[in-house]
């Protein structure tokens, strides 16, 4: 079974209360539900942490080495900053996917760069709540490609 750290980084938690015209009125509990729903389906198992902090951000990116299979993470608003969270995505060896509830290529100027997917396997913007969905699927199909 595959192993994967799921990563909501500042605000995510606030997904439902906050800014619902970006976001969406599905709230944190439910997109981790909907995360776990389709983890199960896929036989994934997922662990999910969230932080506001950058530094804790990067400690569970550090652990999830020989932890884990992948990494999904939300970096949200450090997508377009950390180069400390960049730096520990690179060096681990596991494939990430980046994941975005709203499509920041369609928003504020400063939101269109992601300074932290250059080190991601891919990244999967726009589609609410299911991105996280999509891209647990995308990890599925990375571990049916290279055969398990």
């Amino acid at each position: 079974m595959k192993r994967v750290l799921i990563i909501h980084g500042p605000n995510i938690n606030l997904t439902g209360k906050r800014e619902k015209e970006v976001y969406g009125e599905v709230n944190y509990e439910e997109i981790n539900n909907m995360i776990k729903r389709e983890a199960s389906k896929l036989d994934i198992a997922v662990k999910i942490q969230q932080s506001n902090s950058e530094g804790e951000i990067i400690n569970f990116i550090h652990s999830a080495e020989n932890n884990f299979d992948a990494i999904i993470i939300n970096p949200a608003a450090y997508t377009h900053y950390s180069l400390a969270i960049m730096d520990a995505i690179a060096a681990v060896s596991i494939p990430v996917i980046e994941v975005h509830i709203s499509n920041i290529f369609g928003r504020e100027e400063f939101r269109k760069t992601s300074v932290t997917a250059s080190k991601c396997k891919g990244m999967i913007t726009g589609f609410g709540p299911y991105s996280y969905v999509l891209a647990l699927n995308a990890v599925k199909l990375l571990e049916d490609s290279i055969g398990g």
